[in-house]
């Protein structure tokens, strides 16, 4: 297998990018370094954190556990993706936002990205549900409950029409 860059070629939040990548970049560090995208965050690198938590097709992967070619041809939502291009924030961004639901904000990126896809799959989840799926996102410094209670809000939000 050759080692050259390769023009990779990929949309990521609408948007279609193209730049070259060596076979052995992740998408991690394809997002951050090629395409300026460093809302994707690099933690423990073995895919156990879910802080490089990032949508493929409307379904979460860790970027750190992919390579940046593996992902070509595909559609990509990062965290900047989330909000509208209005500027404001989404319901979910918001509802993380009034319930505190963040504190370093190292993993925020991650957990976003995961309740999303659970909002998008189950748009009425239970909090036994919620505590399940983010389950695969780790955070040092809270202790889960804003977080559960956030994605509970931006649920209870959407049944309401605001997305």
């Amino acid at each position: 297998m050759s080692r050259e860059p390769r023009e990779v070629v990929l949309t990521v939040n609408g948007r279609r990018y193209s730049a070259r990548a060596e076979p052995r970049t992740t998408l991690a560090d394809f997002l951050r370094d090629s395409l300026g995208l460093t809302g994707t965050h690099l933690g423990c690198e073995h895919g156990v954190c879910g802080a490089c938590t990032v949508l493929m097709d409307g379904r979460s992967v860790r970027a750190c556990l992919l390579f940046a070619v593996q992902a070509e041809g595909h559609e990509l939502t990062t965290v900047e993706g989330l909000a509208p291009e209005d500027g404001q924030l989404s319901s979910l961004q918001q509802a993380f936002h009034e319930k505190h639901a963040l504190q370093c904000g190292f993993c925020t990126p991650g957990f976003l990205l995961s309740a999303a896809e659970l909002l998008d799959l189950k748009p009425h989840p239970t909090e036994d549900e919620v505590r399940a799926w983010l389950s695969g996102n780790l955070c040092r410094c809270t202790g889960y409950q804003n977080i559960v209670d956030a994605v509970l809000l931006a649920s209870s939000r959407r049944e309401e029409g605001a997305r």
